[in-house]
């Protein structure tokens, strides 16, 4: 089991901090959010399933390929993550300069995690069509492959459409990982279809079963990444159930609060064996 550290639950006074110790106690993988605007209209705002905003427009928001960036630099074998970073409010071009620089500044540690979002506010800020939102994303994906991948790429597409490009440098890694988060069944489809693997919200054992049961029967043989966040592991002996279950990483929160995250971090990684082998 491969374990990661979600640095959005920290203040971001603190990422740097809860980076290199993961990094050094030998933990996986580092893993940053990101919003791209906030509207101060708290109408627009209400997370699903809740009755309650679930953004307050004074948070702060960075560049989170960017700030992975600056992480590569203090580190040397966590990979960095977004979990997740909203492709489809930028032209593919953008994104992909973005992760392909950080798999290079990195030496191939970048992990593209993606989602189509929740939050109509910022596609309305930036004059772009919500409930197009997932399809805008299925076809990004398609062109930052390529990008990644081709020689030379020329689009013609539902949103994306331009003559013959070169892009280079392409990433380190040979195919460098795209995840889909969600668990709409389309945010599942995309997944199974379209990326190398999903993305969580949090859950405990029983309450992912159902999400990896769908998963399993859209994906059919082919191999997926399945990343789920896992905040309230119970013990180590907890570990094997999720791995017959078909998961591969589970991002953990091992503190209450945010001061004893490093501490929080050593003694789970004590009890758990992890190492930096």
């Amino acid at each position: 089991m491969r374990f990661g550290v979600p640095l959005g639950l920290l203040h971001p006074a603190a990422w740097k901090d809860v980076a290199v110790a993961a990094d050094e106690l030998g933990f996986e993988s580092v893993w940053v959010p990101e919003h791209l605007v906030f509207a101060t209209d708290l109408s627009l705002a209400t997370y699903p399933g809740t009755s309650k905003p679930g953004i307050r427009p004074t948070t702060p928001l960075f560049d989170a390929p960017a700030y992975l960036c600056w992480l590569a630099a203090l580190t040397t074998r966590v990979r960095l993550g977004t979990a997740v970073h909203l492709l489809a409010l930028r032209h593919p071009f953008v994104s992909a300069r973005a992760f392909a620089t950080l798999d290079v500044v990195s030496s191939g540690r970048a992990v593209c995690g993606v989602g189509a979002g929740w939050y109509r506010g910022e596609w309305d800020a930036a004059e772009l069509d919500f409930d197009g939102r997932g399809a805008r994303l299925d076809e990004a994906i398609e062109v930052v492959r390529r990008l990644w991948s081709e020689p030379v790429v020329a689009h013609s597409g539902r949103f994306y459409s331009f003559p013959e490009v070169a892009f280079e440098p392409k990433p380190v890694q040979h195919r460098l990982p795209i995840l889909a988060g969600g668990e709409s069944p389309a945010a599942l489809r995309r997944a199974a279809r379209l990326c190398d693997g999903w993305i969580s919200m949090p859950h405990t054992l029983e309450s992912v079963a159902p999400q990896l049961a769908r998963l399993t029967a859209l994906r059919g043989p082919r191999p997926l990444q399945v990343t789920v966040h896992a905040y309230a592991l119970a013990s180590p002996d907890e570990v094997p159930h999720w791995e017959a279950l078909g998961v591969d990483r589970l991002i953990v929160r091992p503190w209450a609060r945010g001061r004893d995250a490093v501490a929080g971090l050593t003694s789970f990684a004590a009890d758990y064996g992890i190492t930096t082998r």
